[in-house]
């Protein structure tokens, strides 16, 4: 007899199954850089993520806003992990074309000396060119090479070699929205290098990104939104700080405040009236008259890019970390000059919500340099602001996944009611790790389940829902649980202090 048996799974059945991945939860320590060098990262890519001064630099140099801006953002130690740089479209841009990135073999003298009559066709702001006869005999290094190309291209067209990435750039020459630079083909004569130079879509050539028009700086804001949740945080590299209005900025910064997911805005001023307790035009009065609790300003008369030294230090907080989470107060900002105020200057800053780095007398030290006082244009401290959206994420995140990752059915019963309260229970724990919770005295007027005003928090936080047996039959048919309510004390910060000493002889 023939044949290969019967199966153990007539017997024994055995079925695995891989639960899913849980949704992770934001990265709080998140900075977007925008910034309006062109050439570097275009409209279409919008942003990079960088995770060292050193791989900004490779990109933008030393001297673009940009790179100014992150050397101030990396300085801070603990030094944060990662930024993002985007795209500011602050004039009209050109059309480009980022080739793919060469091989070894393609970035070899020895491929490009041989080639006497190079040629490709490729379309310039809507006019094709046929280039042909290029020699490349000559060539030491691939910036020779792009030189070589760009003397083929129409005047004012530009071809770079991008060494970072190992790929040509080829920028046209008019700009706004009729700016256009096409994927090279072949021209049909000479020795082809639309796919050597990987600027063909055979080669992988990114897409062609066309010019556009200037975009005001909430254009940026809400294009790099749309682009990714990624980012929690996000200031300007202007060229001069006179290059973005005040309107410009309140115009932002009243985007920002209904972002979802939550995102805040760091403004660096330099305008001297935001320390005059006589002005009330200035940025940092009217910003603080609109209460906003998603923006922040830092005012210094000697960096355009101070703000990014405060976010820096902000972005290394682990908020899953024990007892991580810091107070913007008494910070340091390496890289930025400590200004030196009157008591009136300081106080008119601390009166608008405006932080300022600055000079403490201290003594025959000196000067001590802090940062004060920590917070948004609203009022909120900084701290809390970011403690609390990271509170509102976990706790979001938690439920979804409670719900997304359950084997079964959440039961719309008071026992399924416990399953989700201990995910809400589990993000105030970490907040109490963290620090940005702590026991205290509840001295609010919102009472609900069994919280009452004055009552002592032991554990910092309280969570609640009502019965299922309460819930209206819509919500139920509806599949809404009821709503789960939970107070929380925040720890807070020591800013001040006072002391009485009393002496007798």
């Amino acid at each position: 007899m023939s044949g290969s048996g019967l199966s153990v799974s007539d017997v024994v059945d055995v079925t695995v199954s891989l639960s899913p991945l849980p949704l992770a939860q934001r990265n709080f320590g998140t900075v977007m850089i925008i910034g309006p060098t062109e050439g570097v990262i275009n409209t279409g890519e919008r942003f990079r993520q960088y995770s060292t001064l050193t791989q900004v630099q490779a990109d933008f140099g030393t001297t673009n806003p940009e790179a100014e801006a992150a050397a101030l953002f990396f300085a801070q130690t603990p030094q944060p992990s990662l930024c993002y740089i985007g795209r500011w479209a602050q004039s009209a841009t050109h059309g480009w074309i980022f080739g793919a990135a060469l091989s070894k073999t393609n970035q070899s003298m020895s491929t490009w000396n041989v080639i006497a009559s190079g040629s490709f066709t490729i379309s310039i702001d809507g006019t094709p060119h046929t280039v042909t006869g290029l020699n490349f005999a000559s060539a030491v290094n691939m910036n020779g090479v792009a030189a070589i190309i760009q003397a083929g291209l129409p005047a004012g067209a530009l071809c770079v070699w991008d060494a970072p990435y190992s790929r040509f750039k080829v920028r046209g020459i008019v700009t706004g929205t009729s700016g256009a630079v096409s994927y090279a083909t072949t021209a049909g004569s000479g020795t082809d290098i639309s796919t050597l130079s990987g600027l063909s879509q055979a080669s992988g050539a990114s897409a062609p990104v066309a010019g556009i028009a200037a975009e005001a700086p909430v254009d940026a804001v809400s294009a790099l939104a749309a682009a990714s949740n990624s980012w929690y945080a996000a200031a300007f590299a202007p060229v001069n700080s006179s290059d973005i209005t005040d309107s410009q900025h309140e115009a932002v910064a009243t985007v920002i405040e209904a972002e979802n997911p939550s995102r805040i805005y760091g403004i660096t001023t330099q305008e001297a009236a935001v320390a005059d307790p006589t002005q009330t035009g200035d940025l940092g009065s009217v910003l603080q008259s609109l209460e906003l609790q998603h923006t922040l300003m830092q005012y210094s008369s000697s960096s355009a890019y101070a703000v990014f030294s405060l976010l820096g230090r902000f972005a290394t907080v682990d908020f899953t970390a024990q007892n991580s989470v810091i107070t913007g107060k008494f910070k340091q900002e390496p890289g930025v000059v400590a200004e030196t105020l009157s008591e009136t200057q300081a106080q008119a800053l601390t009166n608008k919500n405006v932080n300022v780095y600055v000079n403490y007398a201290n003594g025959v030290a000196g000067f001590t340099p802090i940062v004060q006082q920590g917070v948004m244009c609203g009022g909120f401290f900084i701290d809390e602001r970011q403690g609390l959206d990271w509170l509102q994420n976990n706790t979001q995140t938690r439920l979804f996944n409670i719900l997304f990752t359950a084997a079964t059915k959440i039961p719309m019963t008071d026992p399924g009611m416990h399953i989700l309260m201990t995910g809400v229970e589990a993000a105030m724990i970490d907040g109490l790790n963290n620090g940005l919770i702590a026991p205290g005295v509840w001295n609010s007027s919102s009472v609900f389940g069994q919280l009452k005003p004055q009552q002592f928090l032991d554990r910092g936080y309280y969570v609640w829902a009502p019965s299922v047996s309460t819930q209206s039959e819509d919500q139920r048919a509806a599949r809404i649980a009821p709503t789960i309510q939970a107070a929380v004390k925040l720890a807070g910060a020591v800013h001040f202090a006072n002391c009485i000493i009393n002496v007798n002889r």
